[in-house]
């Protein structure tokens, strides 16, 4: 169980690396339209939440190397992967799906979140 779960932590925390990093890199203005004057609170906002997403891959990479030290914290991560999974989905509830991609990804975190919520009670 400690292995499969040192994986999907590993996993996850790989996915935060990449996307909070690339969020941090880009801000908000490459999503919105063309020609748009810069949007200076979205732009704080969307760096702010890139770097709790990149914080959140340091901590999911040291719970992936301390699987057998955390105990219920392993529950909390997981509850952390499955609302992010969640929070799509409230997003395509409200406007709709932004694609295809994202539905997977959606899918894919809510799995992710369960399968280390699941694994964290059979240990």
């Amino acid at each position: 169980m400690n292995t499969a779960l040192a994986i999907l932590l590993g996993l996850v925390a790989i996915i935060c690396f990449l996307g909070g990093t690339n969020l941090m890199w880009k801000g908000a203005m490459p999503f919105l339209p063309e020609g748009t004057p810069p949007q200076l609170v979205l732009d704080d906002l969307v760096r702010f939440l890139a770097g709790i997403y990149l914080g959140g891959g340091f901590l999911l990479a040291y719970a992936a190397l301390h699987v057998g030290a955390l105990g219920g914290l392993l529950y909390c991560l997981g509850i952390m992967v499955l609302f992010s999974g969640l929070g799509r989905y409230w997003s395509r509830i409200k406007l709709g799906s932004a694609g295809r991609y994202f539905d997977v990804v959606m899918v894919v975190e809510v799995l992710l979140g369960a399968a280390i919520i699941t694994l964290a009670g059979l240990r």
